[in-house]
């Protein structure tokens, strides 16, 4: 368990932390949530701004982790593993809550992680052949936008409600539809290692 490792794992502790902020049910244990008024007209819970400053710690580890071991020469095949676990675990598990709490679209959802098992279950294939599939420019946007929109989304827009712009809803379509496209051109990439008998 080396630095880098570490810096990973901290990414799954943290998406836990996020989940049990944005879920347990701290009303029926005499614990209510303040809530604000902002502008005269938006209400402002602070769960979500806890969670969303926890992601953006949570994101930024995302970028460190692989700084690291590249830098310090920590690359590993766990690294590698436990790093595209804690990446869904963080993203896959919030969309998911915030579908269900009717603050992102289930649709937008959907396509996220069903396009991620995709992708995920096309590199096993390939892997399992010896062969790799390279990470493309079109995925790294995809992550992009989707971190930046569930980031917004968990501070409400702002300042952009503001004014009032929808940025985050903008966002995660654009996540979304960069799914479709890159889970395509992985599958082009990988086409004759799926198809070989």
């Amino acid at each position: 368990m080396n630095t880098a490792n570490k810096i990973t794992m901290s990414r799954i502790f943290l998406s836990v932390i996020i989940l049990i902020v944005l879920m347990f049910p701290w009303h029926q244990v005499g614990i209510d949530m303040p809530e604000y008024v902002l502008n005269g007209n938006m209400t402002i819970n602070l769960k979500y701004i806890i969670a969303g400053v926890l992601f953006i710690v949570a994101s930024i580890t995302d970028f460190i982790d692989g700084h690291v071991a590249r830098k310090y020469n920590m690359v590993t095949d766990f690294g590698k593993m436990i790093d595209a676990i804690s990446d869904k675990i963080l993203t896959n598990t919030l969309i998911v809550v915030l579908a269900c709490e009717n603050m992102v679209h289930p649709v937008i959802a959907v396509i996220i992680i069903g396009r991620d098992i995709i992708v995920d279950s096309i590199k096993m294939l390939v892997g399992n052949k010896g062969k790799a599939v390279a990470a493309i420019g079109v995925a790294k946007y995809k992550t992009a936008s989707l971190m930046v929109g569930l980031t917004l989304k968990l501070f409400y827009d702002l300042p952009f409600s503001l004014i009032p712009l929808r940025v985050s809803d903008f966002l995660l379509i654009l996540a979304a539809v960069l799914s479709i496209v890159s889970g395509a051109k992985y599958y082009m990439m990988a086409r004759e290692y799926i198809t070989e008998k």
